[in-house]
């Protein structure tokens, strides 16, 4: 549902305004009972990363990484088979 404010309280209440619009609503903005402008949420894939990133965790999605979290070790490789044979090969050619 589409909401309208006054320019005036919309000033005033920009911060609520704001929060309706990033739970997906819509307000527009009059001036002198005209409408001058329309406040919509952004396309979140028009989004940067580190933007959707924080709106995941604001959702309660995602957890802040942890300042000492340990980087992922490689997956362990096949001890034997054709696959191992090929990557191998792969390495010594500076694949």
């Amino acid at each position: 549902m589409e909401k309208s404010m006054g320019v005036r309280e919309a000033k005033a209440r920009l911060r609520h305004i704001l929060k309706v619009v990033k739970q997906g609503g819509t307000w527009t903005i009059t001036e002198r009972g005209r409408p001058v402008a329309r406040l919509v949420p952004v396309e979140v894939s028009k989004l940067p990363l580190a933007d959707r990133l924080a709106r995941l965790e604001e959702r309660g999605c995602l957890e802040p990484l942890a300042r000492d979290a340990e980087p992922l070790l490689p997956p362990p490789l096949p001890v034997s088979g054709m696959a191992l044979k090929w990557l191998l090969e792969d390495r010594e050619r500076g694949h």
